[in-house]
């Protein structure tokens, strides 16, 4: 009588013979006992990325205010890659409570809004599926948004913005 124990350790050979056992086993078994041998074998099998989607850059974007450009990294959402596929856009934008600028779009994109908690200085972020709002102040919000992205370097952006309304230009390039 021959007994495997739960977890066994092979060698080669032994690792042929053991195949060879199975491949006989399996002959007389059923379909159900073949079944579940299949699902045990594979249900700790990793799924295989190609090492170019975990390599690949983030989505870069632009945002021109007056004669300030300044670079943007998009959010991996649907969202951001609608928005991307806008532009370039020119969008005319009011501001609001001394931190941020919003201005709404003429397309819904896609939302999946969450409560980021703390909104940063350089924030873009879609509020419902139409209104692209830049913040330009750091503060707590409880309000829910879905991320398009961030400013990759908000220091000068609240003079760029200034204190009124302002066209705010969105491109690729």
């Amino acid at each position: 009588m021959t007994c495997f124990t739960a977890f066994p350790i092979f060698t080669p050979v032994a690792w042929h013979i053991h195949a060879r056992i199975r491949r006989t086993a399996l002959a007389g078994m059923g379909l159900w006992a073949m079944a579940a041998i299949a699902f045990s074998s594979t249900a700790h099998a990793q799924p295989a990325t190609s090492p170019a989607a975990q390599t690949q850059p983030p989505s870069r974007a632009w945002m021109t205010i007056g004669q300030r450009r300044f670079g943007i990294t998009l959010a991996d959402t649907a969202a951001a890659r609608a928005f991307a596929a806008a532009m370039p856009l020119s969008l005319e934008m009011a501001e609001l409570n001394g931190n941020e600028k919003h201005a709404d779009l003429r397309e819904p994109l896609p939302a999946s809004a969450a409560r980021p908690g703390t909104i940063r200085s350089g924030d873009l972020l879609l509020y419902g599926t139409r209104t692209v709002v830049i913040f330009y102040a750091t503060f707590d919000a409880s309000y829910s948004y879905t991320r398009l992205g961030q400013v990759d370097n908000p220091a000068a952006l609240t003079q760029a913005l200034g204190t009124q309304g302002v066209r705010v230009t969105f491109s690729r390039q």
